[in-house]
């Protein structure tokens, strides 16, 4: 595998972005998860629960993938990332609460599973994918434009 890396390394590029997007993710993904249940349980609404969890996982990620995940790419002002972030993030945050809410009001499950499934598993894989896209392509670009080609 190293000698494979080791020749394409674009996709070495891409491996370690992914490793350290899935590693800020899953924190953030812990925050959301344990906020969302909590707010849950002292009897805040479904939705209301779900978007203040998410928010709490912004905030979160935001730090790891600005300074960690993306650090090396380059810095287009902070103002400009935070608030490319946050639309992106609103986006993400909208596919999760889209997902519960198909869950709840088009199918007509209420009950734990039903909301952890639909918008802590499915909603937040599809939020995932197109923050990881968007995140490499409007938020933090590659530093120059050969590596935005290649990746």
């Amino acid at each position: 595998m190293r000698q494979f890396l080791d020749r394409h390394p674009r996709i070495a590029r891409l491996a370690a972005e992914l490793g350290k997007f899935g590693s800020v993710g899953a924190v953030a993904y812990v925050v959301q998860l344990g906020t969302t249940n909590l707010l849950w349980a002292v009897g805040t609404t479904a939705l209301t629960g779900q978007a203040i969890g998410t928010l709490c996982a912004i905030a979160v990620a935001f730090v790891g993938n600005r300074f960690w995940t993306f650090g090396d790419r380059a810095r287009t002002g902070y103002g400009r990332e935070t608030l490319l972030f946050l639309v992106m993030n609103g986006v993400g945050m909208g596919l999760q609460v889209a997902c519960l809410g198909f869950t709840l009001y088009v199918l007509g499950l209420d009950g734990a599973l039903a909301r952890n499934v639909s918008g802590n598993v499915v909603g937040v894989a599809l939020g995932t994918l197109f923050r990881f896209w968007s995140y490499r392509t409007w938020v933090f670009p590659p530093a120059d434009r050969d590596e935005s080609r290649a990746a």
